[in-house]
């Protein structure tokens, strides 16, 4: 298929600016794999779509207050945005500066921290701090809001681009199908017999990056770091012999649990990732997902499509449209299964 496939006309009134007053007081858009039939519902019906003996298969992942705004000697603005931390005091970035950084020139970061230019990866850029890189951001980093949100973080977003159960840090987007679950919620899945488990892959920036060659085949993926433990794997197993089906929460899941299981049978895997799932794909792991809306010509868009079928996908991104359904990161969900 081509990148052309995957447009969808999108007012701008319906991307989400802010998260709706309650974690799950978002719409729900049923799409059946089977059937395309679809059913407009609320978030909180979501439990009663499940099935005792389910598995919902979260995505952990913290995400990290991962953009500082510092200043060249010279006065310059230089935004960083912080990419993977890596070994001593390195980082990997994304750099906005009016002029191109050189090693000899420091960069001064708020609380009295200097980055320093090592070299580039890429369209990224390796640093080192004068400081223990995560514990800094953690201070005085702004959650890193998508572009597509036209406005500076708040205290609100400390806590709303956050999901409940996040326990790991490492992301820099959050994974925004786990956003709508709220305690009672969670208490709810659990009230019908639905067991949970657990991944990790630490959502990169990357995330955000247009498909830029017409030609799917030409895209390459960009790499972020997948964690599968023995238990998850021994969760499906469990789910697969007693007749349930196993649900991803976001499409994060969906590329952590199949990549674990590119050689056929989910195993526990720990690494990156450069998976980019298309139409055509074959699912070895995955039953039903439950997903966000997604940018047009995007990856994620491109993955739904693949797991749901490419027109009963975009003929329920049309639906949805249509119904005035809130897009993106803090906007409603979509949930495809039987």
């Amino acid at each position: 298929m081509r990148r052309s496939d995957f447009v969808y006309h999108l007012p701008p009134e319906l991307i989400a600016q802010h998260p709706p007053a309650q974690r799950a007081g978002s719409r729900l858009l049923q799409v059946s794999r089977t059937t395309g039939a679809l059913a407009d519902r609320q978030f909180q019906e979501f439990p009663s779509l499940l099935r005792p003996g389910d598995l919902l298969v979260f995505n952990d992942t913290r995400v990290i207050p991962a953009r500082v705004i510092g200043a060249k000697p010279s006065g310059g603005r230089v935004e960083i945005l912080l990419e993977r931390v890596l070994e001593g005091r390195r980082i990997l970035a994304h750099v906005h500066a009016s002029k191109p950084l050189r090693p000899e020139v420091p960069v001064n970061l708020p609380g009295g921290v200097q980055a320093h230019f090592l070299r580039r990866q890429e369209d990224l850029f390796e640093l080192e701090l004068s400081a223990e890189p995560l514990a800094y951001f953690e201070r005085h980093g702004a959650m890193p809001l998508p572009p597509y949100i036209g406005r500076p973080a708040d205290a609100r977003d400390a806590s709303r681009y956050q999901t409940v159960y996040a326990r790991a840090p490492g992301a820099v987007a959050a994974p925004t199908a786990g956003l709508h679950f709220d305690e009672a919620t969670l208490a709810a899945c659990r009230a019908r017999g639905v067991a949970f488990a657990w991944v990790t892959l630490h959502v990169g920036a990357g995330t955000f990056q247009p498909v830029r060659s017409e030609d799917l085949a030409q895209h390459r993926m960009h790499a972020e770091r997948v964690g599968v433990g023995a238990e998850v794997c021994r969760a499906v197993a469990e789910t697969r012999a007693r007749g349930g089906r196993v649900i991803a929460v976001g499409t994060t899941v969906v590329r952590s649990l199949e990549t674990a299981a590119a050689q056929g049978t989910l195993e526990p895997f720990s690494g990156e990732t450069r998976l980019f799932i298309t139409p055509g794909w074959r699912f070895r792991v995955v039953d039903a997902l439950l997903t966000n809306f997604h940018l047009p010509e995007s990856t994620l868009l491109m993955l739904v499509c693949a797991f749901g079928g490419h027109e009963p996908v975009m003929a329920a991104y049309r639906h949805a449209v249509a119904q005035r359904y809130r897009f993106f990161s803090y906007g409603d969900a979509m949930f495809l299964g039987d």
